[in-house]
C-alpha cells in the first residue's frame, strides 16, 4: 500500500526518494523521518562553538553602477573573494584569551567586519553564503560596508 503525499520540491526530481517516502511501513517511516530531519536542519543556521564566529556574506550586486549586468562568474567571485561580512553569532570562547586579546573583543554580534578574502569555512544555507571564521581573523570593524571592495 502507498500513501499519497505532496512531495517537497527537493524530492520530486528523485524518483527513488519519492517512492521511498510514499511507502507504508518501516521503510516509508524512516524515509519521512529523514526528510523531516533534513528540512529542520536546513532551516536553521549552525551555532558556532569554541572561538568561532558565524559571518554572513553580503550578496553581490547584479549590476555595475553604470547599469551593465554582471556575469554570473563575476558575481560568484565577488562573493567568494569578499573581505566584508556581518557577524551573526559568536561561540562561547570568542575573545576570552586575555593574552591574545588584551584590549578585549575585536567585534560583537551585529557588526560588519573586515576579513581576509579566503578566511574561514564557506557554506551555503538556502542559497545564502556564510563563513565560520576564527576570532583572530577579524581585522577591523567597518561602519559602511557598501564602499569596501577587495583590490
Amino acid at each position: 500500500m502507498t500513501i499519497e503525499l505532496e512531495l517537497p520540491p527537493n524530492v520530486r526530481g528523485n524518483a527513488i526518494a519519492a517512492e521511498a517516502i510514499k511507502q507504508d511501513g518501516e521503510l516509508g517511516a524512516a524515509a519521512r523521518a529523514r526528510l523531516a530531519a533534513e528540512g529542520a536542519k536546513a532551516k536553521s543556521l549552525p551555532v558556532p562553538t569554541g572561538y568561532r564566529i558565524l559571518v554572513a556574506i553580503p550578496a553581490a550586486e547584479d549590476t555595475y553602477e553604470n547599469g551593465l549586468i554582471k556575469a554570473d562568474i563575476t558575481r560568484m567571485h565577488e562573493e567568494v573573494l569578499t573581505v566584508v561580512g556581518f557577524v551573526m553569532s559568536m561561540g562561547p570562547d570568542c575573545y576570552l584569551d586575555t593574552t591574545k586579546f588584551p584590549t578585549g573583543p575585536y567585534c560583537k554580534e551585529g557588526d560588519f567586519v573586515l576579513l581576509r578574502a579566503y578566511a574561514g569555512t564557506r557554506f551555503k544555507v538556502h542559497g545564502r553564503e556564510f563563513r565560520m571564521v576564527n576570532d583572530d581573523v577579524v581585522e577591523a570593524i567597518v561602519q559602511d560596508p557598501r564602499g569596501v571592495t577587495r583590490i
